[in-house]
């Protein structure tokens, strides 16, 4: 039965939207990262991304990482600049030993921008993060 399942709560673990130099094409390109700010690995990484509002939505892109090691981040996709007007939600499912952990990180339309960028764990760099 569904109330059987026990899925624990993710903590250390993030997703990030940093905006970094495309070194080829000299733009300021929007990037999102997953951040594994624990000390054990993670397994089977599976996101799906989505933009939406009330009006529009875009499809569904899907990522799959077979290990982060911990300690690590790395990085799920590039962002348009038309996609930071949407709502931008990244439903993270991954395995940590034998356990299934999950959770939806979701960023609210027009948060991705430079007055919320932010010191980033383990990177670096700033960017907006979702915990």
């Amino acid at each position: 039965m569904k109330k059987d399942i026990n899925i624990p709560e993710v903590k250390d673990v993030h997703v990030a939207v940093v905006q970094e130099e495309h070194l080829e094409y000299k733009t300021q390109d929007w990037n999102a990262y997953i951040i594994n700010n624990t000390n054990k690995e993670l397994d089977t990484v599976l996101i799906v991304s989505q933009g939406y509002n009330e009006t529009k939505m875009t499809p569904p892109m899907r990522h799959t990482i077979a290990k982060l090691p911990a300690r690590s981040y790395a990085k799920i996709e590039y962002m348009q600049e038309k996609v930071l007007e949407l709502n931008n939600a990244f439903k993270v499912t991954f395995f940590e030993g034998n356990q299934m952990f999950d959770k939806t990180y979701l960023f609210r339309k027009n948060t991705i921008n430079n007055k919320a960028l932010r010191p980033l764990p383990l990177m670096q760099l700033k960017g907006v993060l979702v915990k």
